[in-house]
Formats: structure tokens, sequence, C-alpha cells
């Protein structure tokens, strides 16, 4: 909005504005310092509001696990929903410091409505229903498939990207590889591996299957893998930051065609804009993280866990650096899977488990670990693959 506002002040006025308000890089600390300060300073309210509302979390029975019931008594009562003061800073920041005509600010702000909503409606009712355990695995599975799948056929579908077009409001983005400028639909067709100069290029309706198939494992598979991974005061908040920031750098580097060349990466027009909101992501985490670390004064919830895990995903989709997320993001990888691989042993090994304990850093306090030294060691390996990610700009 402000972002708008400056420049037609600036065509139509012909005011002098300065051009710092205009660079990309101005608009992400902008976007961050916004998010931050909001999320800061309306924290305080926002919890009572919660406490007064009896939003406390749930917590596994003594029936289910009956050490961790122990371990986390606790937090019984701490509020959960804290997601929704995230995500409101994050949309502000979104409406003040990025472009509204760009279609990536138009995919990242209905990413981050429409699984807000699933996750709030989702920790809802884990909290007024009796023995609820919120909306069903398959439902939400389903929702964030289909917004998925819309994502996809907008990168896939020139019939789609029209649509989206309307009276030409949203452009759809182009991207230039080398000296060759790039369509949509031949840019997504790009798979790119870390540490390889080249990308695979999957063609025909073979590889628009493959690729379809992938956009949807991201999207749901980052959603849920935050969401698994929200399980102790501050551990999510914190590889969340990292991860951003990773994303972020790369949609940076992206929108500017002289480091796009040198990186030897994709230039994606516009990307710039994924890089602002992914700033305005940090911002509000780490606002929040000063009320989420331990002991914890509030939980994000499935209202926080879900969007932001689908707002990464996304955001790797668009800049084709899904390869780049699973590293930066290898906390969230090895929680799903430690999920994952439990499921499994427990139904095929005749009720064996492979941990003690499922998501994984659960795992490590039945071990004895103290909650504190399992969240800043997962950070240190998280901060670790977050290096190691954005070292594959240059070893390739």
């Amino acid at each position: 909005m402000i972002y708008l506002l400056l420049n037609y002040l600036r065509s139509e006025w012909h005011l002098k504005i300065p051009s710092a308000f205009f660079y990309f890089s101005t608009r992400m600390m902008l976007s961050a310092i916004t998010s931050l300060l909001l999320t800061l300073w309306l924290g305080p309210w926002f919890i009572r509001i919660l406490y007064r509302l009896k939003m406390g979390q749930p917590i596994r029975g003594k029936e289910e696990c009956p050490l961790l019931a122990e371990l986390h008594s606790k937090k019984k009562e701490t509020p959960t929903m804290g997601g929704i003061l995230i995500l409101s800073s994050m949309l502000l920041s979104l409406l003040l410091w990025m472009d509204l005509t760009n279609v990536f600010t138009l995919i990242l702000a209905l990413t981050t409505i429409f699984l807000g909503i699933l996750g709030a409606i989702d920790d809802y009712w884990k909290l007024k229903k009796k023995n609820s355990r919120g909306v069903s695995a398959k439902t939400k599975l389903f929702c964030q498939t289909l917004l998925a799948s819309l994502i996809a056929l907008y990168l896939l579908s020139p019939a789609v990207q029209q649509l989206v077009a309307g009276k030409e409001y949203f452009h759809p983005p182009v991207a230039k590889e080398e000296q060759v400028s790039l369509t949509t639909q031949e840019y997504s067709k790009r798979f790119y591996l870390p540490f390889q100069k080249e990308p695979w290029i999957l063609e025909g309706a073979l590889g628009n299957a493959a690729l379809f198939c992938l956009v949807l494992f991201v999207i749901t598979g980052a959603s849920n893998a935050v969401n698994l991974t929200d399980g102790l005061d501050g551990l999510a908040s914190g590889c969340l930051i990292m991860v951003s920031l990773v994303l972020a750098l790369f949609a940076f580097f992206s929108n500017h065609l002289g480091l796009a060349r040198y990186l030897h990466i994709l230039y994606i027009d516009g990307s710039g804009e994924i890089a602002i909101y992914l700033f305005a992501l940090t911002g509000a985490t780490l606002g929040f993280l000063w009320y989420n670390s331990y002991p914890a004064q509030i939980f994000m919830g499935d209202t926080g866990s879900l969007a932001l895990g689908g707002i990464l995903g996304v955001a790797a989709i668009l800049l084709r650096r899904e390869c780049i997320l699973a590293i930066a993001g290898i906390i969230f990888v090895a929680e799903a899977l430690s999920v994952i691989l439990q499921v499994l042993s427990y139904r095929y090994r005749h009720k064996k488990r492979i941990f003690l304990c499922a998501p994984l850093h659960h795992h490590f306090e039945y071990k004895g670990w103290h909650e504190v030294k399992v969240v800043v060691r997962f950070w240190i390996i998280s901060l670790l693959f977050a290096i190691i990610a954005v070292a594959s700009l240059k070893f390739q």
C-alpha cells in the first residue's frame, strides 16, 4: 500500500520520493522491522486475550504417552493459536511494503489466508470440542492438496494464467537463463539440484505430471513437517527463521540480473517480492519467539505451523529451489521422516517402534535431554544446514 502510494505520488504528482523506498532490499528490511515490532507490541495484549478465552494448549494424555504427559504437564494452560498474531503481522507488512499488482504477492497472500484459516479451525475444534482431535488428517491433506493443485495449475497452464491475469492486473512471471527469456511454463519445468549448474528440464505430458506431483509434495510436505516440528518451546520458530532467511537470500539474488548471472542461477522477474514476504515472516517469527522461548507464554498452534510451512513450500516452488528447502529445512525433514518411519514400523513390524516417541524431538526428551538442550541443538543443526544451503550458490 505504501509502496503503491509512493509510486503513484512519484509518477502522477511528480514528487521527489527517495529511490531507496523502491529498492527490494529496503522494503525487505522495512517489512521485517514492521512485522517484528508489531508482534512484540501486540504480543502481551494478544496473550491476555487468549488466556481470557481459555485457549489452553491440549497435550497428549497419560494413556498415550505417560512420560510426555508428565514432562509437558505445565504447558496445559499455555494459550495456543498464536499463529494469528504472526500471520496478521505478516499480512500487514505485505499490504504496506509489497507490490500488490505482483502475482507472487497474490499467491503468498492466498496461501497465508487459506492455510491460516484451516489451522485456526483445527485449533478451535481441539480446544472447544471435547475429545476432539480437530480437523481430520484426511480433510487437512485434501485442503492442502487443493491449494497446491491450484498453484501447480497456474504455473503449468497458460489458460489458468490468462484467467488469473484478468485485465492484465496480475502479470505472469517471466524468467531469464543466461541470454534466453523464459515464460512461466518454461521456467517452471526446470528442476535444480544443489551444487549443480545445469537444470533438469522436464518436458512433455510425463514431465508436467511429475512437476504437478512435485508441487503437491513440496507444499503439503512442508506444511505438515513444520506442524510436526512445533512441539517444544521455540523449536519451530527458530528453525523457521533460518530457513526463511535462506530462501529470502535466493529470492533476492534471483531478482537481480547481474547477481543471477554471476552466481549462474535463474533470474526470475519480481522474485524480490518473495524475499520481502520471507523477511516479514522472519520478523514476525522472531517477535513471536520473544514470547515462545522457554518457558513459552504462547504457542503458534496449527494456525501458525500449517501456514508458515506452506509459505516456505510455496516460496521454494516459485523460486525452483525445492532441494534448497530440503537442505536448509533438514530439521523439518527429519521430524516428518521420524513420524513416517515410526508409523510404518509399528504397523508392519508387529507394533515395534524405532523411536522411543515420535516426532524426533520427543525421542530425545525420552532419552533424558532437557527441552532447552533439544531445542538449542536442533537450532545448531538447522544453522549448519542453512549455511550449507547458501554455500551451494558458490560450489557448483
